[in-house]
């Protein structure tokens, strides 16, 4: 037992150690800083969620930690002199996703100087004087505690703040991350009405949104997440009382705007993931270069998986009969050639011939090729009717996990 509360301890010293780390490790020297978000010091993980995402939407940010205050900082980096933040300061506030932030100053204070001691030796006495001699030990010196002032620069009101927060007057900003290793992941949030369970718009993740008001007497709303290689994950927002969705684990409010986080997980065996942005010219096994982007997630999903072994199911918009282009001795996978194979056959063999060309794809950057399978179901799938205006979605090829 005693045992067990010794490891216990152990544990606990080492979560305590590795934040303390974390936080020295990303300290902020003395500078000046335009601050667009602050988090509590045990949310080092929502700080770096932001700063990623703002950096892939073009920002140039970075995050750090302040000790006296004990916040994790989001700031605007790359800036070394006071007039050139508040230059930068006065244009930021005039978006709306920045309306709050403000310049932070940070500098160091000369170490405090202890006053100088000086000691009187006693005078020896006149009668039989003894003599005693006592070895001190030479004393460590102590080091002087290191102070650190900081200083916000006065700024001017900001507009005040609309209470209650709900969605309509205050944005949200999506964070969709990998729950294994905290990466920020691309892709997409369905917004659906919660009570008609019908899907009102698609909204990019990883960026600052309106959510639509569902025109419900309950003002409720499902976001869905939406990106390839991981699971679906469902989460709830209230659009008329926001704040008291606050306590939920997902959503925080950061100033003037709410943090609502997707915690993503991979794919398992028996999962099927679209790849819906994997496109190719029409009635040909040769695909658009636009495709380039969600096939490198596929072959990254693959990588970090080693044992990982798919099934690639290839669909069209309907069963029809028609010519095929193949690629020619070139092998060029995004592109019509002059040595392209003219041809022709059902829908099932185009899809069968799409799904291969990704296959073919995959082994040229390294997949070995007993990893994937094939299969083309023409268009016996179809998730719209071929005459709608969603059909161009049944034209799509699906990955299955058969192993993982």
């Amino acid at each position: 037992m005693i045992k067990n509360y010794f490891c216990f301890f152990i544990l606990i010293a080492s979560f305590s150690s590795l934040a303390q780390s974390s936080q020295v490790a990303k300290k902020l020297p003395q500078g000046y800083y335009l601050v667009v978000a602050a988090f509590s010091p045990e949310h080092e993980d929502y700080a770096q969620r932001l700063s990623t995402s703002l950096n892939k939407s073009g920002r140039h940010t970075d995050y750090g930690f302040e000790a006296t205050r004990k916040y994790w900082y989001v700031y605007l980096d790359q800036i070394t002199s006071r007039d050139e933040c508040i230059s930068e300061y006065e244009k930021i506030r005039k978006e709306e996703s920045f309306a709050d932030a403000w310049v932070h100053t940070i500098k160091d204070e000369a170490d405090l100087k202890e006053p100088t001691i000086t000691k009187t030796e006693p005078q020896p006495q006149k009668e039989e004087p003894v003599s005693i001699a006592i070895k001190e030990e030479p004393k460590a010196e102590e080091k002087k505690p290191e102070l650190v002032v900081t200083e916000v620069v006065e700024n001017p009101k900001a507009a005040p703040v609309i209470l209650p927060q709900t969605l309509k007057n205050t944005p949200v900003f999506l964070s969709l991350f990998n729950l294994t290793n905290n990466e920020v992941i691309d892709g997409e949030v369905e917004v659906v009405n919660t009570e008609t369970s019908k899907l009102i718009t698609r909204v990019k993740g990883n960026d600052y949104i309106k959510l639509p008001n569902p025109g419900t007497k309950s003002g409720n709303l499902t976001l869905i997440s939406n990106t390839f290689g991981f699971r679906k994950e469902q989460l709830e927002i209230n659009y008329k009382e926001t704040e008291r969705d606050t306590l939920r684990p997902y959503v925080t409010l950061v100033g003037n705007f709410y943090m609502i986080n997707f915690g993503l997980s991979q794919i398992h065996k028996g999962d099927i993931s679209t790849l819906y942005n994997v496109y190719f010219y029409n009635d040909a096994a040769i695909m658009l270069p636009d495709s380039k982007y969600q096939l490198n997630s596929l072959l990254e999903l693959m990588k970090a998986s080693p044992t990982m072994k798919i099934l690639l199911h290839g669909h069209t918009n309907g069963n029809g009969r028609g010519k095929i282009i193949y690629m020619g001795p070139s092998q060029d996978f995004f592109k019509i050639t002059k040595d392209v194979v003219n041809g022709s056959g059902s829908a099932k063999e185009l899809s069968e011939a799409r799904a291969e060309t990704i296959k073919m794809w995959l082994v040229d950057q390294g997949i070995p090729d007993n990893r994937v399978e094939v299969k083309g179901w023409g268009g016996n799938r179809m998730l719209h009717d071929k005459s709608s205006s969603f059909a161009r979605k049944n034209i799509r090829v699906d990955v299955e996990v058969a192993e993982d």
